[in-house]
């Protein structure tokens, strides 16, 4: 979590455990605390908050584990929001960028006919400021929800020690 230009943070771990034990000991938290939501599918376990305690930004965190041996995983690690807001996201970035495309062919056009093409540059600027707009908005969320990101971290931790939650 380092990183401050990473909206999405991501890890990697090396762990001397059994890939079955830590996916079972995952299962095991769901049904033992209700500070966390547990889900897991395959390989693959989602870490988020109750809905009671969720808003706009939420975290979730999504844990990869891989074996590399009988006694050895990797554990990859995704923080991010909720996927339906990270959807949402890269729709808007989608929208901006295809009309930032749109706009350019048609100042390159206008100026190519060599007539008046200060509205479609007008347009590409502003496109421009939508998407930092865009970035510093996914920054404030990260931002506001890094709190609840230290704490599905103590809770995979916690997981990972086999502490009592």
């Amino acid at each position: 979590m380092s990183n401050d230009i990473v909206l999405r943070p991501r890890f990697k771990v090396k762990l001397n455990k059994n890939k079955l034990d830590l996916l079972l000991a995952f299962d095991e938290t769901k049904k033992t605390q209700t500070k966390f939501i547990v889900n897991r599918l395959d390989d693959h376990v989602f870490i988020k908050l109750p809905k009671k305690d969720q808003h706009f930004w939420s975290p979730q965190l999504h844990l990869e584990i891989n074996e590399i041996t009988k006694n050895s995983c990797l554990l990859h690690g995704l923080y991010g929001p909720n996927p339906t807001v990270w959807t949402m996201f890269m729709f808007f970035h989608f929208i901006v960028a295809s009309l930032f495309i749109a706009f350019s062919i048609w100042a390159y056009t206008n100026w190519a006919l060599k007539v008046s093409y200060a509205l479609q540059v007008s347009l590409i600027l502003f496109m421009i400021i939508v998407w930092i707009c865009l970035y510093f908005a996914a920054r404030l969320g990260k931002a506001s929800s890094k709190t609840e990101m230290i704490k599905l971290k103590e809770f995979i931790d916690a997981v990972l020690k086999k502490k009592k939650l």
